[in-house]
């Protein structure tokens, strides 16, 4: 698979939870004369408090090159809502298309205090989205 090295880490802790994503364009998966760019995300969320999270929901808003907003809702990550002792670490890679060859990601995850039934939401490192065929580097 042809891939641009990842070698910008973006990194955010909020509320005990620290969340750490390496992005990765897919040159294979990406055609740019039909205007169709697609990226891989890795995500790594790790729990460095004292309480039990389990993650519930995530949202994520994409913006193209263009600025068009795309906002993505739903249960949990790639299909669990992990729960998080303090210390665990869970890892997960999800990907995105895009029109053009640049864009930007941000998010959150909602998360429960399980002892305590308190729900939080805790915010994901912003990310830019890059490839080889922008004009320059954005974001």
């Amino acid at each position: 698979m042809a891939r641009l090295p990842a070698n910008e880490l973006y990194t955010r802790e909020t509320a005990g939870i620290r969340i750490t994503i390496r992005v990765i364009y897919l040159a294979d998966q990406s055609r740019p004369d039909d205007r169709h760019f697609v990226w891989a995300y890795h995500v790594r969320i790790e729990n460095t408090g004292t309480r039990t999270m389990q993650l519930l929901r995530r949202t994520w808003t994409i913006t193209d090159g263009n600025g068009h907003l795309q906002q993505i809702h739903g249960p949990g990550v790639v299909g669990e809502q992990p729960v998080l002792d303090p210390g665990d670490v869970f890892e997960y890679t999800s990907g995105t298309p895009l029109e053009t060859p640049s864009g930007f990601m941000s998010g959150f995850y909602h998360m429960l205090v399980v002892d305590s039934g308190e729900v939080c939401d805790v915010p994901t490192p912003p990310f830019s989205l890059d490839s080889p065929h922008a004009d320059s580097r954005l974001h």
